[in-house]
């Protein structure tokens, strides 16, 4: 009787939170899957076959996020952080300086990925966990660390013949 009760919570669950990140997102597309407490802002729009294991987007700025991408738990994307450059004092002023953060499509992030603004990540790149992401990720590229950085790339032709019979999780 206990399992029965788990999963009944657990799917009342993934409901709520994928309800609420519809809700929030500026566009949703098909099969948008949430499994654990997420948040978005109205700056958000997602492709198809969208997977949250647990996302919080912060900022003012825009996060495109394309189709069958999957993240681990608690990633989070901070797409605003304060004028420390030029700014009227220290340690910095009260100027948001936004920047828009790009996810390709087919990408998959570790949990605990941290992704900061003014990045894209490439097609088919995957992110390990606890990688803090600050430069831009190239296709089929996987990086991890703090900063994240190159490991090596995926195999290529494997990835193009899944992708052309359509074998998307």
């Amino acid at each position: 009787m206990m399992k029965f009760y788990r999963r009944l919570r657990r799917t009342l669950r993934k409901k709520w939170w994928t309800r609420k990140v519809a809700q929030r997102a500026s566009k949703v597309g098909t099969d948008l899957t949430v499994n654990n407490k997420s948040s978005v802002t109205r700056n958000t729009y997602l492709g198809n076959n969208v997977n949250f294991n647990g996302m919080r987007i912060t900022g003012g700025g825009k996060v495109v996020i394309g189709d069958n991408f999957h993240s681990g738990e608690e990633c989070l994307f901070i797409t605003q952080s304060h004028n420390y450059d030029n700014g009227k004092a220290i340690p910095y002023d009260e100027t948001q300086v936004v920047k828009d953060i790009h996810i390709e499509d087919n990408v998959w992030l570790g949990s605990r990925v941290i992704v900061l603004g003014g990045v894209r990540i490439g097609e088919g790149a995957i992110i390990q966990a606890g990688s803090v992401v600050v430069s831009d990720v190239p296709k089929y590229a996987i990086f991890g660390g703090h900063p994240a950085r190159y490991f090596k790339s995926r195999d290529i032709e494997h990835y193009e013949t899944l992708k052309a019979q359509k074998k998307f999780l």
